[in-house]
């Protein structure tokens, strides 16, 4: 099974014809937060289904509490900014906006902070009824790093992207 590589991933294919990639978020209890770790895994399941000739479409999701609950702030923590320039850390955040296969979010409970940047990288977005989008970098002193505020922006436009970055504030499906 293609799933035993990964260690905060579930990899499948799917559907009938087992030509769906199917990549699942799987750190509950972290609440699907994106450690380094986490991110270095997605980038290579990603390259794998990018390179399968069998694969038209990829399913990027999480669970039903947390799609992603953001970066993982215990990791980021004492990091200063010079560490993180100098590590060119968040480089390759953008994998899933490059990848040449259309990649769909499936959204349920929480995609704050990094985790709605990544599903914003998606082509495609599928909210659930619970799911519930956010930039809270805000209330951390900082602002969203993964290209949220340029995705942010072009998605809901300037006037709500703005009540969201500047407050924390979250919103609904």
């Amino acid at each position: 099974r293609a799933g035993a590589a990964f260690q905060y991933l579930l990899v499948q294919k799917t559907g009938a014809q087992k030509n769906v990639g199917l990549i699942q978020l799987n750190r509950p209890q972290a609440l699907n937060a994106l450690c380094e770790g986490l991110m270095a895994e997605l980038r290579r399941a990603l390259e794998a289904m990018e390179n399968d000739p069998q694969v038209g479409a990829i399913v990027l999701t999480g669970s039903q509490k947390a799609f992603a609950a953001g970066a993982d702030i215990k990791e980021m923590q004492n990091k200063t900014f010079q560490e993180c320039y100098n590590s060119g850390f968040l480089a390759g955040w953008d994998k899933v906006s490059i990848v040449r296969k259309p990649i769909i979010a499936a959204v349920n409970g929480y995609a704050l902070g990094g985790g709605c940047e990544l599903a914003m990288m998606c082509d495609i977005i599928y909210a659930g009824e619970k799911a519930q989008f956010g930039q809270p970098e805000i209330l951390l002193g900082t602002i969203p790093g993964a290209g949220g505020t340029q995705r942010l922006t072009r998605a809901v436009g300037k006037s709500l992207a703005m009540e969201m970055v500047l407050t924390g504030d979250r919103i609904s499906a």
